[in-house]
This record gives C-alpha cells, sequence and structure tokens, in this order.
C-alpha cells in the first residue's frame, strides 16, 4: 500500500481536476450536463483511479488501475481539444491545464514502467 499524498502523480491530478473544475464553469449552461459533466467525470477519474490503485494489495493491480487513470488523461484531452474547437473555451486558457496534463501523463506512464520493472526484478 501506498502512502497517497507522497505521490506527486495523484497531487498533480487532484490539481487538474480542479482547473478543470474551474475551466467547466465557463461553458454554456446547456453544456452542463453533455461535455462539462463528461469532463469532470474524466478529470476526476484520473486521481481516483491512482487512488484505488494505490489502495490495493498488489504492484500489478496498481498498474492496471494507472492504465485506467491514463486512459482517462486521454479522454480528457479529447474533450478538451473538442472543447476549443467548439469555441466553448479558447487555448490561452486551457493551455495551463493541457501542460499539466502532459505532465500527468508522462508521470503516470513512467511509474507504471517502473512498477513493472521492479515486478520483472523480483522473479
Amino acid at each position: 500500500m501506498n502512502v497517497l499524498e507522497d505521490l506527486k502523480v495523484w497531487n498533480k491530478a487532484m490539481k487538474l481536476t480542479i482547473e478543470i473544475y474551474r475551466l467547466t464553469n465557463l461553458y454554456p449552461i446547456d453544456e452542463r450536463f453533455g461535455l462539462v459533466s463528461q469532463m469532470r467525470r474524466s478529470a476526476l477519474s484520473i486521481p481516483s483511479n491512482i487512488a484505488e490503485g494505490a489502495g490495493r494489495n498488489s504492484s500489478k493491480e496498481f498498474v492496471r488501475f494507472l492504465s485506467i487513470a491514463q486512459g482517462s488523461s486521454y479522454e480528457l484531452y479529447s474533450q478538451i481539444i473538442l472543447s476549443v474547437e467548439l469555441g466553448f473555451i479558447h487555448q490561452k486558457d486551457v493551455y495551463p491545464a493541457l501542460q499539466l496534463l502532459d505532465e500527468i501523463q508522462r508521470m503516470n506512464f513512467a511509474l507504471q514502467l517502473k512498477i513493472k520493472n521492479d515486478l520483472l526484478t523480483k522473479d
């Protein structure tokens, strides 16, 4: 089991989720149950799955949940790009969130590789 607050990727994912909630407050009211809801769920899924995996009893399960979090991060990326294309938000406004998202994706992937490597060296 991991100490959640010590995981930098989880902390950054929490910050990203807060940023996505802040950004989606600017969307049209008629998107509240559409894209806004989907983006918030995708964003929230990232730290939630990291947390669930960290709380599991095996490294193999942790990697599985990190992989799910990674999938959610790519969903969110697509939704952010779509939001810009639809004119709901400006590129300059999402740039910090996209930078943070990229950093989270890289950290998550690196953590998965490290855990997998650790599993291989144990055998």
